[in-house]
């Protein structure tokens, strides 16, 4: 079976399409596009002098916040501030003021500047509640660096955290751990936390425990975490080390020895300490003893 096909052509007239009002359509778009020309034009030659002034109110005004910014950084007001503090501050002074000169800037032009401070408002409520945890940094930021609590180097303690402090940022702490790791803490945890600031003073004072056996004279073991004492030369002669007898245990009695010495000195001491005191109990028999049960065994 053959199937025949069969085309036709079909011709079509373009003078039956009207195009009269796609003339007329472009005719408008291009009036409309001339006149909005023609009312930039009108706009640059009235505030042409605002323009230029509102331009060189920003140029010379942006080196100018540059220029006190290195002031800030020079000046020597700011030179015996803590150097936390100080990048802090003068970071926050040069973003205050670049804001300030882009708003004046836009007054000059003839922004309303109650339609401004309307969108500003605005804006800054929505970026106050999507921000609030970090705002909240910002201010814990500003309260460390205007309280100090503590400055970069000293060794603290904030809850289960310690260490060295290594910066203070706008938004966060950094913490090196004495095993040198880096621990970074929010600025709203570290300011409104508990805090324990072990370099507040020049001298601290370092404590070693000890149990001695009840059969030891308590005079004897006195003297032997004296002599550990004496032995470690980093110790401080005053205050003067002492030994004393804290408890009474069920295996032993508990002793501890105190001595004092300089800030930076006290891991050493601490661990030199405790080896002296050892090596001298060897030395002199005194028995460290060890939690122990005697059972004694009745007949019937």
């Amino acid at each position: 079976m053959q199937i025949l096909e069969t085309a036709t052509e079909v011709e079509i007239d373009l003078t039956d399409i009207d195009l009269s009002n796609v003339e007329e359509n472009m005719s408008n778009a291009g009036k409309i596009f001339e006149a909005l020309i023609a009312k930039i034009g009108e706009y640059i030659a009235d505030a042409g002098i605002n323009i230029i002034f509102a331009l060189l109110l920003l140029i010379v005004g942006w080196r100018l916040v540059n220029l006190i910014s290195k002031k800030m950084k020079q000046g020597k007001l700011f030179g015996r501030m803590e150097p936390t503090a100080k990048s802090f501050i003068r970071s926050f002074t040069t973003i205050i003021l670049k804001v300030l000169l882009v708003i004046t800037a836009l007054a000059i032009l003839g922004v309303p500047m109650t339609s401004m401070v309307a969108v500003l408002g605005s804006c800054g409520l929505a970026i106050g509640l999507a921000l609030q945890e970090s705002l909240s940094n910002i201010a814990g930021g500003f309260i460390l660096s205007a309280f100090k609590p503590f400055v970069v180097g000293d060794y603290i303690k904030c809850g289960d955290i310690e260490g060295t402090i290594q910066s203070i940022n706008i938004f966060h702490t950094k913490i090196v751990t004495p095993d040198n790791k880096m621990i970074v803490v929010p600025n709203s945890v570290v300011s409104n936390g508990t805090l324990v600031d072990y370099n507040s003073f020049p001298t601290r004072r370092v404590d070693i425990d000890i149990g001695a056996s009840y059969r030891e004279n308590s005079d004897d073991v006195k003297k032997a975490l004296l002599d550990a004492a004496d032995a470690c030369d980093k110790v401080v002669a005053e205050p003067e080390p002492t030994a004393v007898i804290i408890s009474f245990d069920d295996n032993a009695v508990s002793y501890q020895l105190r001595m004092w010495c300089k800030t930076e000195d006290y891991w050493d001491v601490k661990f030199t300490a405790a080896e002296k005191v050892k090596k001298i109990f060897d030395e002199r028999n005194i028995e460290i003893p060890y939690p122990q049960i005697d059972v004694h065994m009745k007949d019937k």
